[in-house]
């Protein structure tokens, strides 16, 4: 009991947090938020429950319903490559954030997906406490220290604040796992320990959000230079890379789909500072509410989750006691890496140039984040302050304990001296830093007693005493912290039937307008135009904004969203195939809904009413397949938007393609019917008439995206298949030359890029089993 006392402690603490999900049926998802503001549930009012936090809106609008569309094609023995819900088709698989291939996906093919998820969602901090304790004990820190570091880590702001998402939080919990096998395989040569390495970067990469997994990658390289340069010991190092190289291999079945994916993205143009965290934010490392919080309704300043630092009250002030170690080579390694992640997530030059120097996710996203390795680095230094502290204690050290005392009560003295005398504050302000203020002051007070307790008592015992008293009060803290913005909602909740949702009219591959995301149409597998990513394919962002006045536009940075009152909109919706509008009664005839009532009266059909929410089949809408029996050919974006938005052309009878084609025949007209569609692969047979004798041809128009690594095959005499070229068709989608008489065609997403990452994978397994071998030959 006694070996293993800290890693009890962590499990403790850790079940403290979580045992509304073990005890009272309820997840950590926020299921209120969801029925009271997200269509169609808000608009049922059985389902209205008070909401706790507001601030996770992806969640239940990105994560959720894409990790359940992963899973769900999963079981349907299909890889999630294309998600044909969003977009109106995209890449699933290489959106990098539906996590697609993390090994934690069995779990869902064993329990209900809630619950599930539910446990995935508070793995978290418990795999980040469990790996920070191992790493702190490879360092040979006190228990004290690694269980003090381990709780820090466990729920410091970034963890907490991103903690429902289930991506964010993994990405980043595998650095003191990683440093953990740098550390032991320096120490005892074990091979195991550069398997362990390896797998550790796929297990990052894996877990869905690129921009935390390349912070998770810098922190191990860096770590490695930091060995080297203290060991000079260039074999080991030579290990170590070549143990990540093969890592990174693994990876590559995510990485290289996402590349492509993000290449032909939007936001691979944008190189702006996002997120930049003001100076003036540096109060809440203190005093985490010091500006309010979103879940109490009074967050003033700021955006809460992105600039969460917090790593409790005590673990920030014994950041400043170790200090007194900064000789200690790996005291100065976290030393230097917390502060260059503060120089890059606040206003300073190096971000100016990072920024500057336009490097790819580095320059494009949200810069805040990287304040994570600063709370790893905090988190770490504060386990050897408090091993240094109670060393002190033991020792009556009173000069250098009192000067850490008066620095951290003049800190907070300051703080109060602001809040009193409302400097720079309006009254409003001040009251609630006031109140928010008492609390870490009570924390503070206690800290000092403890300490003086110790000093003051000279029992042989005294030593564990305080270090427990100190970890209580740091419990205390966090599970506060924690709890406060952590949901724990009614399980019944999740995503629960509408009749609306439900509707068994709709056909798995005509598209709907409604006013919802992901959360209705990936979900519920109901195809929709518009979508709200980080990622998305830019050209067809550009189809769309281009409705609205038919010039060459982008969309917006992170969403496509279709311009209701553009004057292509009516045309362009019957182009698409918008077969069925979802109208919520109460929304009546706002701006936000499709002006479904400017159609003819005759062309809309209401099939399905239940008071609160109507759909509408629309009879216009062109099928998602048809052929066209004119082609024009032109390279020139405008004027292809040009050439579409012209009141003379018919779009149901006329297609515009960029690239010559070997046809010099008039085409012939024909018909097209999809008989299956599935994420990956479309079955669609075609008639075209032999009007025009054997050679003619028509083209058959898919107004599915076109998009790199979707391929399309016809079948010869003896149903054997061969590939046909598919041209970009109508701005955005997609076109096969049909010949003349009955024919089959098949288009199936095969992305080279993520074949090649499966190769590149099954080499880094090899790799490492190799590498392991020659290691363990070798001393032996």
């Amino acid at each position: 009991m006694k070996k293993y006392i800290g890693v009890v402690i962590i499990f403790f603490v850790w079940f403290l947090f979580a045992y509304p999900f073990f005890l009272q049926n309820k997840v950590p998802f926020p299921s209120d938020y969801q029925t009271a503001y997200f269509s169609p549930w808000s608009a049922y009012p059985e389902f209205f429950s008070p909401v706790k936090n507001e601030s996770m809106p992806d969640v239940i609008g990105q994560i959720y319903p894409w990790r359940y569309f992963t899973i769900d094609t999963w079981k349907n023995l299909s890889v999630p490559l294309w998600n044909p819900n969003s977009f109106g088709g995209t890449p699933h698989l290489a959106n990098y954030q539906s996590a697609v291939l993390s090994p934690l996906n069995i779990g869902f093919f064993v329990f209900s997906f809630v619950d599930w998820w539910s446990f995935l969602i508070l793995l978290q901090p418990l795999l980040a406490g469990l790996f920070t304790y191992a790493f702190m004990r490879s360092l040979k820190v006190s228990k004290e220290g690694s269980v003090l570091s381990s709780i820090s880590f466990m729920f410091c702001g970034f963890i907490t604040s991103w903690m429902a998402y289930g991506t964010l939080g993994f990405a980043v919990l595998y650095i003191p796992l990683a440093l953990f096998a740098v550390e032991k395989y320096f120490e005892n040569k074990k091979s195991r320990y550069l398997a362990l390495l390896s797998f550790s970067v796929p297990l990052s990469f894996f877990s869905g959000h690129f921009q935390i997994s390349l912070y998770f990658l810098l922190t191990i390289f860096l770590y490695i230079i930091f060995k080297y340069l203290q060991t000079r010991n260039i074999k080991n190092i030579v290990s170590l890379l070549c143990s990540i190289f093969f890592g990174i291999l693994i990876s590559l079945p995510q990485l290289l789909p996402s590349v492509e994916f993000y290449s032909q993205s939007f936001r691979s143009t944008i190189f702006q500072k996002i997120e930049v965290i003001p100076w003036g934010y540096v109060p809440t490392l203190l005093a985490p509410d010091f500006f309010g919080n979103p879940v109490t309704r009074n967050a003033w300043f700021g955006h809460y989750a992105e600039w969460n630092m917090y790593v409790g009250l005590i673990p920030i002030l014994l950041v400043g006691y170790s200090f007194v170690l900064i000789k200690k080579p790996i005291v100065l390694f976290f030393v230097f890496l917390g502060c260059l992640s503060l120089l890059l997530a606040f206003p300073t030059p190096l971000q100016d140039l990072l920024v500057f120097l336009k490097i790819p996710v580095f320059s494009t996203s949200a810069l805040s984040r990287i304040i994570v390795l600063f709370s790893f680095s905090a988190a770490i230094l504060s386990g050897f302050g408090l091993t240094e502290l109670l060393f002190d204690i033991h020792k009556k050290k009173y000069k250098k304990l009192f000067a850490f005392f008066s620095i951290s009560f003049v800190l907070f003295l300051i703080l109060w001296l602001v809040v009193v005398l409302k400097i720079g504050l309006n009254p409003e302000h001040a009251q609630i830093a006031k109140s928010n203020m008492r609390l870490p002051s009570v924390l503070l007070a206690g800290f000092f007693a403890t300490c003086m307790f110790g000093l003051f008592f000279r029992k042989r015992k005294v030593g564990v005493l305080v270090a427990s008293l100190i970890i209580a009060i740091l419990v205390l803290d966090m599970l506060r912290f924690a709890n406060k913005w952590m949901p724990f909602e009614p399980k019944d909740l999740v995503f629960p039937d509408t009749a609306v949702m439900n509707y068994k009219a709709f056909p798995t591959h005509d598209r709907v307008f409604g006013n919802f995301g992901a959360e209705g149409s990936v979900y519920y597998q109901l195809p929709i135009l518009e979508g709200y990513d980080a990622v998305y394919i830019r050209r067809f962002g550009q189809f769309i904004a281009s409705l609205d006045s038919g010039k060459l536009s982008d969309s917006a940075r992170s969403g496509v969203d279709l311009p209701l009152a553009g004057k292509n909109i009516l045309p362009a919706a019957n182009f698409l195939g918008i077969k069925y509008f979802i109208h919520k009664v109460s929304d009546g005839q706002n701006v936000w809904e499709f002006p479904f009532w400017k159609y003819d009266p005759e062309s809309i059909k209401l099939v399905f009413d239940d008071s609160k929410y109507q759909i509408l089949e629309n009879t216009n809408a062109y099928p998602r397949a048809f052929m066209v029996g004119n082609v024009i050919v032109e390279s020139n974006p405008q004027k292809i938007l040009n050439t579409m938005f012209d009141e003379k052309t018919n779009l149901r009878t006329t297609a515009v393609i960029e690239e010559k084609h070997p046809y010099t025949v008039k085409f012939a007209s024909g018909s097209a019917e999809i008989t299956s569609y599935t994420p990956n692969r479309i079955e669609i047979v075609t008639n075209v008439p032999p009007v025009f004798g054997k050679d003619s041809a028509s083209l058959l128009v898919l107004t599915d995206i076109f998009y790199p690594g979707w391929k399309a095959y016809m079948y010869d005499e003896h149903a054997n298949p061969y590939e046909v070229k598919i041209y970009r068709t109508d701005f955005a989608f997609r076109g096969v030359f049909v010949p003349d008489q009955s024919h089959r065609v098949t288009f199936v997403y095969e992305p080279v890029s993520f074949r090649y990452g499966v190769y590149a994978a099954i080499i880094g397994f090899v790799g490492v089993g190799g590498l392991c071998f020659a290691l363990r030959k070798r001393h032996n």
